[in-house]
C-alpha cells in the first residue's frame, strides 16, 4: 500500500491509501475523490484523470509512453513536465507519499 496525498484545485488536500497493483486513478475513484473524472474508465481514452505531479515526485515515475503523451494534448492546460494521466501510474510501494495536484478542471 501506499499513501498519496490527492490536493484538489482549491487546495483541499485528500491523503489515502492505494493498494498496490491498482492506478492513481483507481486509487481517486474507489476513494470518491473529487477532480479526477476518469470518463474512459483507464483506458488512456481520455484526459480527465490529468494531474500535475509534486516536482519532487517527477523524476521519480515511470517516463510517458506515446498513448499518454498524446492524450495529454487533450487536457486542460498541460505542463510538459509535470502533467501525467493518473490511470497510467501504477501503485507500488515505491510511490507512498507521492503527491497530485488536480487541474482548474478537466476536459
Amino acid at each position: 500500500m501506499a499513501k498519496i496525498t490527492y490536493v484538489e484545485h482549491s487546495g483541499t488536500e485528500h491523503v489515502v491509501e492505494v493498494a498496490n497493483g491498482l492506478t492513481v486513478m483507481e486509487g481517486a475513484r474507489d476513494n470518491n475523490i473529487p477532480g479526477i473524472e476518469a470518463d474512459c474508465g483507464g483506458a488512456c481514452a481520455c484526459s480527465t484523470c490529468h494531474v500535475y505531479i509534486d516536482d519532487a515526485w517527477v523524476e521519480k515515475l515511470p517516463a510517458k509512453d506515446d498513448m499518454e503523451e498524446d492524450m495529454l494534448d487533450f487536457a486542460f492546460e498541460p505542463n510538459p513536465t509535470t502533467s501525467r494521466l493518473t490511470c497510467q501510474i501504477k501503485v507500488t510501494d515505491a510511490l507512498d507519499g507521492l503527491v497530485v495536484k488536480m487541474p482548474e478542471k478537466q476536459i
